[in-house]
Formats: structure tokens, sequence, C-alpha cells
């Protein structure tokens, strides 16, 4: 066992399950179409190369993923849009048929900065209605599109009681934000920034090499192995299930299950490992937001 590193810090260390030193967090978010459609919203075009790439992800790259996790004896959590669950009904019970969770992702994907509390809300209610009717129970766990939360969607989170929140990054092991559990989220360590390219002028960075990736990938588990932290993982059906990027996180794999020390856990898991443990209360923070510096900027003239 690597001995934990110690950092110089007023908060406390992170405590696991006995015997486990750090855990790891494997998330797929089944995005599939519906950010696309999303970003499109009143119009479509008629072109196929764009829909075509993501719907390989519910053909084929969902189910090569969940076969490498059965491989491997891991279990995943798993995020799905209700559109997508809407449009492929057979989704939601092939996660859950393999023993992973699957958790709410909002309903069309939603990105905040587009989209009004009303649409939130309703798009939440929508998203948990639909997963109850498909699956026969209530999901426990909710993650943004694109990770960014306001106030107002804390509140209602807490109002359907959710177990907990994976879209913020304040810390690098669970916490707690207004009462929420948070199992924090890292973008270094999600797959779209590297290898998302679709082609037809969208794309604002050319797709990087894997093997850089899996690297810098490696070099994040094993530090947050030593630091006693959470590594969450998060791929995407139509981008990881491709047979490269399969490759590549077998890699990654066999690394974390060397470690017997690694707790590989569901985030329903981890989350419930925080609210009964010692931890919890010990990580909290508020949703605060400061107020604009504009007043207070130096060398303004205030009238």
């Amino acid at each position: 066992m690597t001995d934990r590193l110690s950092i110089t810090s007023p908060w406390p260390a992170y405590e696991w399950p006995q015997g486990k030193q750090s855990a790891a967090l494997l998330s797929v978010d089944v995005d599939a179409h519906s950010p696309f459609l999303w970003s499109l919203r009143d119009s479509v075009p008629e072109r196929l190369a764009g829909m075509e790439m993501r719907n390989f992800g519910p053909r084929t790259g969902l189910y090569r993923l969940l076969d490498l996790f059965a491989r491997y004896g891991f279990k995943g959590s798993f995020y799905v849009p209700g559109f997508v669950a809407e449009t492929n009904p057979e989704i939601l019970p092939a996660i859950l048929e393999r023993g992973h969770e699957v958790g709410l992702h909002g309903y069309f994907h939603e990105i905040v900065a587009d989209a009004s509390d009303a649409e939130f809300t309703g798009a939440l209610e929508a998203s948990f209605e639909l997963f109850v009717k498909q699956t026969g129970q209530a999901p426990v766990g909710f993650r943004s599109p694109a990770w960014e939360l306001t106030p107002h969607m804390l509140r209602e989170i807490r109002r359907l009681g959710l177990a907990y929140d994976s879209s913020l990054s304040g810390f690098d092991h669970p916490y707690e934000v207004d009462g929420i559990v948070e199992l924090p989220v890292q973008w270094a360590v999600d797959d779209a920034i590297f290898f998302k390219f679709e082609g037809g002028g969208r794309d604002k960075w050319t797709m990087q090499p894997g093997g850089a990736i899996l690297q810098d990938w490696m070099r994040e588990w094993r530090a947050q192995h030593r630091f006693g932290g959470l590594f969450t993982l998060t791929v995407h059906d139509w981008i990881s299930g491709r047979a490269q990027r399969i490759a590549l996180l077998e890699e990654l794999f066999d690394a974390i299950k060397a470690e017997p020390t690694a707790w590989v856990a569901m985030a329903c898991e981890i989350a419930a490992h925080h609210a009964g443990s010692v931890n919890y209360g010990r990580f909290a923070v508020a949703a605060t937001i400061p107020e604009a510096i504009g007043p207070r900027r130096f060398g303004q003239s205030h009238g």
C-alpha cells in the first residue's frame, strides 16, 4: 500500500471505508443526440453526419462500454438525458440489468445558461417521472449537463429527494453544498474535451492524441490515490464507445484493478458512504454567489 500523501490544509483528511485509500467513480454520460438537438433547438438542418455520429452511442458505443465494465467487474454510474431514454426505451433497463446505476442528466441536455429556472424544474420533474415509468424505481442522483448549477437547481434537487449531485469541483473528494452531497467532477478526466470532434465547422479545437491523454489520466488516477481522493472519470457513449477509446480505457482499468486499496463504486454507493460517515458535515459549504465587484473597482469615480 502506498503511503497517503499529507497536505497542509485546514480541512481534515477524507475517510474512506476500512481498508480503502481512495475511490474511483467510473461514469458514463449517455448523451447520444440530445446536446446536438439542444444546440439547434428550433431548426434542425437536413444533414445526417452529426446525428449518425451520435447515434453510434445508443446503437453500439453504450453496449461496448457495458461489456468493458463487465470484463473488469466494475459497476458504474450512467447519466441519461430524459429525451435519450424516451427515444431509446431499452437503454435504462439494459443498464440496470447489468447492475449499474442510472442517474438524471436533464431532459434535452439543457445548458444552464440557456434555460430558465422554470425550464429546469420542468425538465427535472419530467425526467424523474420518465425514469420511474421505465424502470419502476426512482433515481437517486443528478448530474447537470455541462456541469453547471444554480442555487435554484440545488433547491429543486433537494425538493425531489435526490441523494446527491455530481456537477461541481470544489473538492476532489465528496462534500456538501447547501446540504446536498456533491460528488466532484473534473474536466481533465472527461473524454469530450479531448476527443469530441464532429466536423462541419462546428468544432472549436482538434482531436487530441489518445496516448497523451491516457498518460495524463494515469497520472491523475495515481496521484488521486496517493492523496486519498476521488477519481471521477467521465466518458460518453458516442465518443468512448469507439474501438480505440475502449482500448485506452482497458489500460486505465488495468491500473485501477491492480490496486486493492482503491474502492471502485457507483456514485450512489459513494454518496451513501459520505452521508453515513464521519465525513458528513466536515466538508459542508454554502452555495453563495458573491456580489458584483463593479462599484468597488479601484480608480473609478463614484460621483
